[in-house]
């Protein structure tokens, strides 16, 4: 036996996980008494998928898509799925901004046998890639194809490192009317370390998050760097859920609000695979504890610098087992004391309605709002018009307080019937205080009748059109993407002090096609079998009867007499 004293292990000899994961809840309590509650989930894996190395061990980073990742050599890949419209002027802006339905954007890899037919090579790959993920998400995302995919040309650029924008490794598609339900939450859920049982993730509870005014949920990877040099990097998988609760259905007109009243669920640890949990109450507008009061109070506060301004939050860590109380659950109260004060109003905001009557030709409004009071910044708006609303895009127009304002940049791609949309980015300077209008005429085509969809009545949808812009911001903005901040205020990169980036999604249009009665096929169908069945089978039944001559049966009187001719022994008449 081997009586020497054990070895003793230095800690640091221990090659430490490459791998890290986060969890934050964001609540923020609206000024219209509803409640705005954003899940951040955040998991950064320091590998390489794109140098062949066949990764073949999985910790924290899901699985399916790694091999995404590494099969169709994405680089950046985002992807939501959203139910209701986000209404900025009454909420403010989201930490991260959708738009109804389904939108899927994804950057690909510059290979080197995709360099010279990058289009025919990206195309292939983008469409296997959505089939893949139709089927990983549940959703119907294998309706994308050429009709509504689009290559900007100047939005949407990478969000991770690298300065590659090269845009025919670019593809844009959304999907304005896709319906969100259990089936996208439940995959959602799974690629989570802890799935649904254990920390932030318990209270999601679809019979409760599909219960609201606005629900949406997203999946962003792309790669980051691991310090501020940038010597090592690392693969991001972010992971959002943002949930509005409606003050009149979910709290019954009832100004008060907590983890259970939201969620139907209490948190009782976190997950033991995260590194940081928290939770974040907005209390910015709150300093004194006027218009509303949180239990349990907490004395760790924090500031950040979220969407140009400097907001205070109240912090709840669930990794100290003192955040739990004796009860071992955490169950957040917000209580309002006072419905005044004003909400800041946001800096941008837009809209988009369809004007005119008839059902051959239409005109589309956008309407952007600058609320600054003596700062103009640039916008780049851009447009995906199906191909079925036929643009005159030299009825383009763009005014600002009753004035001609021209466009310093435009990117225009004609449509093609029945293979690709319009496209259309501009880049428009939107002066202070001021409403800048676009408006374009259209005429609506006549499609062949097997390109209806079952209810065509109901009408087609027209995906949101997308804003993009760098916001005058009030305080200045940490351009040191490295260092430790929230998760909801680290999303976008920030590169200005005086600025930050801003992307607004107007609603989706819903526009009336020349629609034929489907009727009359159904009625033309029964007068010809009625006239078939009538016609032809009396024909037909003139043509196969066969006839014969019946003689006639002799009479009554007749027959009582051959009856008695019979037993007379006479001869029948």
């Amino acid at each position: 036996f081997d009586t020497s004293a054990p070895e003793t292990v230095d800690p640091s000899s221990v090659p430490q996980p490459k791998d890290d994961f986060q969890e934050e809840l964001v609540i923020r309590p609206l000024h219209s008494g509803d409640i705005y509650a954003s899940f951040q989930f955040r998991t950064v894996w320091e590998t390489d998928f794109m140098r062949g190395n066949k990764v073949s061990h999985y910790r924290l980073f899901p699985k399916s898509l790694g091999q995404v990742i590494s099969k169709f050599s994405v680089r950046e890949l985002h992807i939501s799925f959203t139910q209701g419209y986000w209404r900025t002027m009454q909420w403010g802006q989201p930490f991260q901004p959708s738009p109804p339905g389904a939108e899927l954007w994804v950057w690909f890899q510059d290979s080197a046998e995709c360099k010279v037919y990058a289009a025919g090579c990206v195309d292939g790959t983008w469409k296997e890639l959505t089939n893949v993920l139709s089927g990983i998400f549940c959703a119907s995302l294998n309706f994308i194809d050429s009709t509504n995919t689009v290559q900007p040309s100047a939005s949407f650029k990478p969000l991770g490192i690298g300065n590659e924008t090269d845009h025919r490794f670019l593809r844009y598609a959304t999907l304005p009317r896709e319906i969100v339900c259990t089936e996208n939450l439940t995959p959602w859920k799974k690629l989570l370390p802890c799935g649904s049982k254990a920390g932030l993730a318990v209270l999601l509870k679809s019979e409760k998050l599909f219960h609201s005014s606005f629900h949406s949920q997203a999946v962003h990877i792309r790669p980051v760097c691991q310090d501020w040099q940038c010597k090592t990097t690392s693969w991001e998988l972010r992971q959002t859920l943002n949930v509005v609760f409606d003050l009149h259905n979910s709290a019954q007109g009832k100004r008060e609000w907590s983890l259970f009243k939201m969620f139907s669920r209490t948190l009782t640890e976190a997950c033991p695979l995260a590194s940081s949990s928290k939770i974040y109450i907005d209390i910015t507008d709150n300093p004194q504890g006027e218009q509303f009061e949180v239990s349990p109070a907490t004395p760790l506060l924090s500031q950040a610098v979220v969407l140009g301004d400097r907001r205070t939050f109240s912090v709840y860590d669930l990794t100290q087992q003192i955040t739990f109380g004796t009860v071992r659950s955490l169950n957040l109260l917000i209580r309002w004391k006072s419905s005044e004060g004003d909400m800041l109003r946001p800096l941008l905001h837009a809209e988009r309605y369809v004007a005119g009557y008839g059902l051959q030709t239409g005109e589309i409004h956008t309407l952007m709002y600058n609320n600054h009071p003596y700062r103009s910044f640039p916008v780049l708006l851009l447009d995906s018009v199906p191909w079925y609303l036929r643009l005159y895009i030299h009825t383009l127009t763009v005014t600002s307080k009753g004035k001609d304002n021209k466009p310093s940049y435009i990117h225009y791609q004609p449509s093609k019937d029945r293979l690709r949309p319009h496209l259309l980015e501009m880049l428009v300077q939107l002066p202070p205080n001021s409403v800048t209008e676009v408006t374009v005429q259209f005429e609506r085509a006549l499609l062949k009748w097997t390109e209806y969809t079952p209810d065509p009545n109901h009408g087609f949808y027209v995906g949101s059109s997308v804003i993009s812009s760098l916001v005058p911001s009030i305080v200045a903005m940490d351009t040191n993407s490295t260092r430790e901040r929230p998760l909801f205020s680290s999303f976008f990169p920030c590169k200005e002090e005086s600025s930050y980036f801003v992307r607004v999604y107007t609603e989706p249009l819903l526009v009336n096609l020349p629609t034929p009665d489907f009727s009359m096929p159904y009625n033309v169908i029964c007068l010809t079998c009625t006239v078939v069945a009538v016609g032809y089978g009396s024909l037909y039944n003139l043509l196969t009867r066969s006839f014969q001559i019946e003689e006639p049966s002799p009479g009554l009187a007749k027959r009582i007499a051959n009856i008695i001719r019979k037993m007379r022994g006479v001869p029948p008449l």
